[in-house]
């Protein structure tokens, strides 16, 4: 139950969007991409029980900026690996977001099984955290609840991923957290 569906589109502009869905409400993403190339999505407010952002596989030249995301789920690349051949994700900017009593801040998540796909070239630029669970996570490893879990190796390649300017707090311990998959490690991160 996604709010804004970006599926199969190609030069689009989102400014000024505001959503709003209950924090323990679970699937209520607020902007999910997918398939699409050449994008924007602006000055945006979303508060949900799931991603606040979601960009899923294919998807191309991604520019978000000055979002306020909270409560939520942070603004997530992936799940990624549902299938075996599936187009990557690259060339996406986060730039300017905040982030308020969310579950994650800026997450890469995908399965742990065979997959074609890959997440290249993202730049995270300029986010304030406050009270975030996982400010900063790479999960290679995803499977909510435990529930029906491939336990293979992921097969998607993340590499090319900048950090820069980021800060806040963390509401646990451990900021941050890159479990990237042993058969294809991480590679090219930048802080």
């Amino acid at each position: 139950m996604f709010h804004i569906v970006i599926n199969g589109c190609q030069n689009v502009h989102l400014q000024g969007v505001k959503i709003f869905a209950a924090g323990n409400s679970p699937n209520t993403d607020g902007i999910h991409v997918q398939l699409s190339r050449s994008m924007e999505i602006l000055s945006t407010f979303i508060k949900t029980g799931d991603d606040c952002i979601s960009i899923g596989p294919d998807t191309e030249n991604l520019w978000i900026e000055q979002v306020t995301c909270g409560p939520g789920h942070g603004i997530s690349i992936g799940s990624l690996a549902k299938d075996l051949k599936e187009e990557g994700v690259q060339n996406v900017t986060v730039k300017n977001t905040i982030f308020s009593n969310t579950q994650n801040g800026l997450r890469i998540k995908s399965w742990a099984r065979p997959s074609s796909g890959y997440v290249q070239g993202v730049r995270f630029i300029g986010s304030v955290m406050t009270n975030v669970q996982n400010p900063i996570v790479i999960d290679q490893n995803y499977c909510p609840r435990n529930e029906n879990c491939p336990g293979q190796v992921s097969g998607i390649k993340i590499k090319d991923i900048v950090y820069e300017d980021i800060k806040g707090t963390s509401s646990t311990p451990i900021a941050i957290k890159f479990g990237c998959s042993s058969k294809n490690p991480c590679t090219g991160m930048i802080l």
